[in-house]
């Protein structure tokens, strides 16, 4: 065994021997973005980009100051602090190829529970630009069934209450944009790099409603000062195992706590609206674009979409992980089958991109040997992704006369999944949803009502309304509740 030098700063010069690493001085770096909720995402992907745009420019000011709004992340927070920030990325090949380097674009990471004012002074820094944010769908804070921001929810009301202290991250932009505009400085840009289509349309809506109740003075200040720019955003970045931590020591002889591991595919589509400057992206691969629409739609009905399609019914069939659903020739069929004739249809078309080149990449993607990306992880929070990634397929197929059954054999797995928490083994599943109570108590009525699951309007809205979605549906419902066998369903599908 080699041995291993711990990640820091003082030993970069070491450590650069064996795997690249910053050639910038991160000594000079400031902090020009401030990152709400740094997970495995944001350090495979906009913390990546950062870092080789510094690498290819030198430039100082686009530093990344992380922020962590929950008492979950001090672990993070602490790991990344004891190694100056640093951390190690670990990209897998489908070919068993793996390149390592060091990323060095974070500087800082502040916890709001700590103190809440030290967070909004960063965000209210003259030198912040951009305040980028991973909250997840559900960190929105909007209710499915009507778009609308959930003002009832406990910690709105308690920020509305408590500007000083706020929990939410509409609380903190909301704070610290005051503090800007009382100190005469500009609007920062805020950024969301989560996927939802039309995400920077969303933050705008979010954080208006919630400043119109707060102060509808500022909140108009908002509306005309600040941007919001949409993005497409993609790498699968599976959960950082043991073994990726061993990997690190036994082969390169480095001892990183949390290293980050990733598909070598990335990609970034950036609407060009900025309201205090931007980095250079474009230098590293990313793109700027007029209208991110068309692309942001593409991932999300074809990749996020598919991951879902997978992950709920390979949970339910007994798979672990994504590659493994695509090594079973049934599962790599069903999916491709839903992508060409139910999300394929309802795209539009996307400048410069050959969707069945695109498909055929999602495939080899989810494939990849080396990604062990676990359906637990593809399926948490399902109730805030299934509403943005498939419902709206369905019911555009619905208007338009198309195909509803691959998606509606997910529908119905959903429900088994929610109701019985297991698989057809018998093993428990982890189930990670905010609305878990909710969604196993609309289910576990499913066999005395075939649709008490759909009536929750929170996710699905009106779709309990639409008579040939509910037969389908009942039909599937009946089937796999008969068996816990949704694999016979997707090659009755197939076979059709």
């Amino acid at each position: 065994m080699k041995e291993a030098i711990e990640l820091t700063q003082d030993n970069l010069p070491l450590i650069a021997k064996k795997i690249a690493c910053p050639s910038y001085d991160r000594s000079n770096v400031k902090a020009g973005i401030v990152h709400i909720g740094v997970g495995g995402f944001h350090r495979s992907h906009e913390a990546y980009y950062t870092n080789a745009l510094m690498n290819e420019t030198h430039a100082s000011g686009w530093g990344i100051c992380g922020v962590g709004l929950r008492e979950e992340d001090r672990k993070i927070r602490d790991i990344l602090k004891a190694q100056d920030y640093l951390y190690t990325l670990i990209v897998k090949h489908p070919r068993g190829e793996v390149e390592t380097c060091v990323i060095g674009s974070l500087c800082d990471f502040l916890l709001s529970c700590d103190d809440p004012g030290a967070v909004i002074d960063k965000l209210a820094s003259a030198d912040t630009k951009i305040v980028s944010l991973t909250i997840t769908e559900g960190g929105y804070n909007v209710n499915p069934a009507t778009g609308e921001f959930e003002l009832g929810n406990p910690d709105v009301q308690q920020d509305l209450a408590n500007p000083s202290s706020p929990k939410t991250v509409f609380g903190y932009l909301t704070a610290a944009l005051k503090k800007r505009r009382a100190a005469g400085l500009p609007a920062f840009t805020i950024q969301s790099c989560d996927n939802i289509q039309h995400n920077g349309d969303m933050a705008r809506r979010m954080l208006l409603a919630f400043a119109h109740h707060q102060d509808a003075e500022l909140a108009h200040w908002i509306e005309r000062e600040a941007c919001f720019p949409n993005a497409m955003v993609d790498r699968i970045t599976p959960v950082t195992t043991p073994a990726d931590i061993a990997y690190l020591r036994n082969e390169i002889g480095l001892t990183d706590a949390w290293p980050v591991t990733c598909e070598p595919f990335t990609q970034w589509v950036i609407e060009d609206n900025f309201s205090h400057g931007r980095p250079a992206w474009e230098q590293v691969g990313a793109q700027f674009v007029a209208d991110v629409t068309p692309y942001e739609k593409m991932k999300i009905r074809l990749l996020n979409a598919g991951h879902s399609v997978l992950g709920l019914l390979g949970s339910i069939h007994g798979h672990e992980t994504i590659d493994g659903c695509v090594a079973d020739p049934l599962f790599a069929t069903y999916l491709r089958r839903f992508m060409d004739i139910e999300a394929t249809p309802v795209l539009d078309p996307v400048e410069g991109v050959d969707l069945e080149a695109y498909k055929d990449s999602l495939i080899e993607r989810f494939g990849n040997p080396n990604i062990k990306d676990n359906l637990a992880r593809i399926c948490l929070e399902s109730s805030a992704k299934l509403p943005k990634f498939l419902i709206p397929t369905i019911h555009e197929n619905l208007a338009r006369g198309g195909s509803i059954q691959y998606a509606t054999l997910v529908i119905a797995a959903w429900c088994l999944y929610s109701d019985k928490g297991r698989n057809r083994h018998g093993v428990e599943l982890q189930i990670v949803d905010e609305m878990k109570d909710e969604l196993h108590q609309a289910a576990m009525s499913t066999q005395d009502d075939p649709l008490s699951f759909l009536r929750l309007e929170t996710i699905f809205g009106d779709l309990v309304s639409q008579r040939e979605f509910t037969a389908l549906y009942a039909e599937m419902i009946r089937a796999i509740y008969e068996d816990h066998d949704v694999g016979r369903q997707m090659q009755k599908i197939i076979s059709a």
